[in-house]
């Protein structure tokens, strides 16, 4: 159970927008001096740099390794590392990493590569809605099931009080979809065949409370919807 080191909705700095409206964290790296005199580079926010396999072949103060990314994925939310053995990770601005299924030089000063899939460098890291629509699928650990008027809600962007038994922090709100005509209005369509639990996006549990943080942009309301 969380104490008072919980992440929480808003964090503490210069806070910025990305296109698809996600909050990120803007931060200045200094150059630092390892033990044995060696110094480290320094962040250079306007460009992609591809993240170090290990902890051993880090040059920059405070940036994220593949490995301990993919270990993120698998211990937090049960997607297997090999998910990502096509895949590459990198870094833009502060703590900013995408996703990339190819290879490619680096560094490389383009506007994007692949898609954002983490928020690094603070506390609590925290997935982006891109990242758990793509491959929220494959998660078997802090998903958190919800109903079809809770899903409206969360996507409409509203905090919900929920039960939950599991660990607080971040997690991956889902909704079955394609469970039959039972209950269901014909507004929402025809049903489909095969129940599949749809990742929905991102959000922040504590307290008992869901705090949906789906980016402002992609909010939709339905729960008026005729």
């Amino acid at each position: 159970m969380a104490g008072d080191d919980e992440p929480t909705a808003e964090a503490d700095g210069e806070s910025a927008v990305e296109a698809d409206g996600e909050p990120t964290i803007e931060s200045d790296d200094e150059t630092v001096v390892e033990p044995d005199g060696e110094a480290l580079e320094e962040n250079v926010g306007q460009r992609f740099d591809r993240l170090p396999s290990t902890a051993a072949e880090r040059r920059v103060e405070g940036r994220a390794t593949r490995e301990e990314v993919v270990d993120y994925f698998a211990d937090r939310f049960g997607i297997p590392a090999e998910t990502f053995e096509e895949y590459t990770f990198w870094e833009k601005g502060a703590g900013k990493i995408w996703i990339y299924a190819g290879e490619a030089p680096s560094p490389i000063e383009i506007e994007a590569i692949g898609m954002t899939c983490l928020r690094t460098r603070q506390e609590h890291w925290k997935p982006t809605t891109d990242f758990v629509q793509r491959f929220g699928r494959r998660a078997t650990d802090c998903v958190i099931e919800l109903s079809r008027e809770e899903a409206r809600a969360f996507i409409d962007g509203q905090d919900q009080d929920l039960e939950w038994d599991g660990d607080w922090g971040y997690l991956i709100a889902a909704h079955e979809i394609g469970v039959g005509t039972e209950g269901r209005p014909e507004r929402d369509g025809d049903a489909v065949e095969g129940a599949t639990l749809e990742p929905l996006g991102v959000g922040l549990y504590v307290h008992g409370e869901l705090q949906s943080v789906v980016p402002k942009g992609r909010q939709r309301s339905v729960s008026d919807r005729r």
